[in-house]
């Protein structure tokens, strides 16, 4: 939430911020409750003084041997008074904390001004478009026809908005989750958590889902627990009401959760194949940091999000959202966005969100500056590294080129030795499509060796791999080595 200090001490730069955002706020009768609770404190503290007051002079009257009935009477008339403001301020306060939660983050300086995402800013992009001899399939007709996603089965399930992976399909979400959990904690020195997807009330207020957009979350009504629609809200919990130490900060996680949401998109297109789910994966990246240091930190969080996307060799581009299309808890965020040939737009896959001290705030999560000891609220940021499903349709164009070594290769050059190696290094030709083997340490005082695992993995992986990238386009592997000239153009058929 917003410092209450500021509000009331530059409530025009309030109104400017929310203005920007398209918010309209009660700056006003903010104020106006701020002011009585305020009144109420200055007159409880009165109060007590006068309490205070008589309660000594009870003690005087009674060592000098004096009545001190009436003294006795006042104090319990003002007892009753303090008792009555207390629960004023208590019911004032909350009128004012729900006022507080119900509106959004200020923008950044620093973020573009604009009415809408018409008015988002492209900042860069990467790689190319990819080009074909022919018209590209949508991904669900491509999906189907490789017998990787079983949409029917996964409506019959659960209904319209869930998908059902198939083989290697299942495979591959896996090998994608894999590689992006291995490459943020071995190579960008994130620290893996695997948090409940189902968190309390607290939590989703904490990271300002809550109370604004409970209509499209899963809610458990029973026991008023609620799905989490991203890793964000159960990892920025971790330090809930905690105070960090400055030495430790930054602190970065990077986690893998299934991610639920109600809402899902306008009817039509919108709502076919994997464009907008109800049940989704994703990896998800949080950091905590200083305020000095919370520009650079999203900076180089972008960087992180924007590196899964080119170790697969995936054309995107990186947009600026402009103050009217920032999301409730941010003050400045990035959209990163593919290519999908298939659907000829940009899809996005990750957001990159700065929320200063807002989620901070609100979820009282702090730190002990090392030079005064002083306390102050952390800054937040998270960022998707990356959604799945709309990655998921983007590696199908790329299978579909003809061209899928490309994607395979990249998969398996950051697959570390095993998961118990102590220093994550990359272990060129390890697939990362397979199930985590453990290392066996050759002694106490040794590290731990794969070498033996990793032999396994390539020799069982092989003929996956080889039936991976053939058999969708071109039949089976003989079959495939008989085509040649034109023929040989997989993506075609």
């Amino acid at each position: 939430m917003l410092d209450p200090k500021l509000i009331r001490n530059d409530p025009d730069r309030v109104r400017a911020g929310l203005a920007a955002k398209q918010v309209d706020a009660d700056v006003d009768g903010l104020l106006e409750l701020d002011e009585r609770r305020r009144a109420l404190i200055a007159e409880t503290e009165e109060l007590k003084h006068q309490r205070n007051t008589a309660s000594e002079q009870i003690s005087e009257r009674k060592k000098s041997g004096e009545d001190a009935t009436e003294a006795i009477e006042q104090t319990r008339v003002i007892s009753e008074q303090i008792k009555e403001l207390d629960r004023q301020l208590a019911e004032l306060q909350n009128a004012i904390d729900e006022v507080l939660l119900g509106i959004p983050n200020l923008p950044d300086p620093l973020a573009p001004v604009g009415a809408g995402e018409e008015e988002n800013v492209l900042r860069d992009t990467w790689g190319e478009p990819p080009e074909f001899g022919f018209e590209p399939k949508d991904h669900v007709e491509l999906a189907t026809s490789l017998g990787l996603i079983d949409f029917e089965a996964a409506s019959r399930l659960s209904g319209t908005g869930f998908s059902l992976f198939v083989g290697n399909g299942a495979r591959l979400v896996r090998g994608l989750i894999n590689f992006m959990l291995e490459h943020q904690t071995g190579v960008n020195g994130y620290t893996e958590v695997w948090p409940p997807v189902i968190v309390r009330r607290p939590s989703m207020t904490g990271t300002g889902q809550l109370p604004k957009l409970e209509d499209d979350m899963y809610v458990v009504e029973r026991d008023d627990l609620f799905l989490i629609p991203t890793a964000e809200v159960p990892v920025t919990n971790i330090h809930r009401e905690s105070i960090l130490d400055e030495g430790d900060l930054p602190i970065s996680y990077a986690a893998y959760t299934a991610c639920f949401r109600r809402e899902a998109g306008a009817h039509g297109a919108e709502t076919r194949g994997l464009i907008r789910l109800h049940q989704f994966d994703k990896v998800e990246l949080v950091r905590f940091c200083t305020p000095e240091s919370s520009e650079e930190e999203h900076q180089l969080l972008l960087s992180h999000a924007r590196s899964i996307l080119e170790l697969l060799g995936l054309h995107y581009r990186v947009l600026e959202l402009c103050t009217g299309d920032l999301s409730f808890a941010a003050r400045r965020c990035y959209d990163i966005e593919i290519w999908a040939p298939g659907s000829d737009r940009w899809l996005e896959v990750s957001s990159c969100s700065n929320f200063g001290d807002f989620q901070a705030r609100r979820s009282d999560i702090r730190y002990r500056r090392t030079e005064d000891r002083k306390v102050a609220h952390v800054h937040t940021l998270n960022a998707s590294g990356v959604a799945l499903p709309r990655l998921i349709e983007q590696v199908a164009d790329l299978l579909r080129r003809g061209h899928p070594l490309h994607v395979i290769e990249r998969l398996k050059d950051s697959r570390p030795g095993g998961h118990h190696r102590l220093q994550m290094r990359p272990v060129p030709g390890v697939e990362v499509l397979l199930q985590f083997s453990p290392c066996i340490p050759n002694s106490h005082h040794e590290p731990f060796t794969c070498q033996g695992t990793i032999e396994i993995v390539r020799q069982q992986m092989r003929h996956f791999l080889v039936h991976l990238m053939d058999v969708p386009c071109c039949g089976t592997p003989n079959q495939q080595k008989q085509k040649t000239g034109e023929d040989n153009r997989c993506g075609e058929q």
